[in-house]
């Protein structure tokens, strides 16, 4: 699939080999680092730079990465949670758990297996947690309609659900991630903290959508926490704007010394 991008953008462009910047997890092993980059490159590639996913988000969150002062970037994707510091082009701390969207549409189903006997799918799972999902409780509550088979005799059957028990389905989840944020927290250098105490905390990716998450942390942290513009597309924008960039942003690259 890669080689196919690789040589579709290649004669659409008329580039040749391009380079190309690949986001990866934050604490990357080096076997895991050498991996990426031969796939990339027997795919198709003239160069092959990574950056840290919670470094991209921030760029794409436009953090000033390379500032003496630290800011803190709070990446929910599909699979994980990143939360990193970073400060002078680098990550000074970082924590990655292993819960966030798909972990929260999990809950969901259980949820609803369980206190309604009720199975539904992912898709419908993602979409109560889209409309009506919350990490507090809501100044209106919100319901929605949803329809799923009766574990009883496996008939389709619709049942109505409220943002009330959705928060109550992901509370479990969403602490942890609460709980990941205020230990990178609790780890950071004195002399960054009060950056981050100024500028407060940005959270990007998809779960930073879910509502009241950003009121949440900020009453669990005492600091002002903000959305990034267009969180769902903050590490997309971010890989971007490196490769656009790639001289004065190169500080930011796990393998900047290692251009092939």
């Amino acid at each position: 699939m890669l080689k196919k991008l690789i040589e579709k953008i290649s004669s659409r462009y008329n580039i040749g080999k391009p380079r190309v910047v690949v986001g990866v997890p934050s604490g990357i092993t080096e076997v895991e680092e050498r991996a990426v980059e031969e796939s990339v490159m027997q795919a198709g590639a003239k160069e092959v730079y990574l950056i840290e996913e919670p470094m991209a988000a921030a760029i794409g969150s436009n953090l000033d990465v390379g500032e003496p002062s630290g800011s803190i970037i709070v990446d929910i994707g599909g699979g994980t949670t990143e939360v990193a510091v970073v400060s002078l082009g680098g990550i000074v701390i970082s924590h990655s758990l292993r819960i966030a969207g798909d972990e929260l549409d999990e809950d969901i189903v259980n949820y609803i297996k369980h206190e309604m006997n009720l199975a539904i799918g992912e898709t419908t799972a993602e979409q109560i947690k889209i409309e009506i999902g919350c990490a507090m409780p809501l100044m209106t509550e919100k319901s929605m309609e949803i329809r799923g088979r009766d574990l009883s005799d496996g008939l389709p059957r619709n049942v109505t659900i409220t943002s009330t028990q959705i928060e109550e389905a992901m509370k479990g989840s969403i602490s942890k991630i609460v709980e990941i944020v205020k230990l990178t927290l609790e780890k950071t250098p004195p002399e960054l903290a009060s950056d981050i105490m100024e500028k407060g905390i940005v959270l990007a990716g998809g779960g930073a959508l879910i509502k009241n998450l950003d009121k949440l942390i900020s009453m669990e942290t005492g600091m002002p926490v903000y959305i990034a513009e267009e969180p769902l597309d903050a590490v997309v924008r971010g890989t971007g704007k490196t490769l656009e960039d790639l001289e004065r942003l190169k500080t930011v690259l796990v393998n900047s010394r290692k251009r092939r």
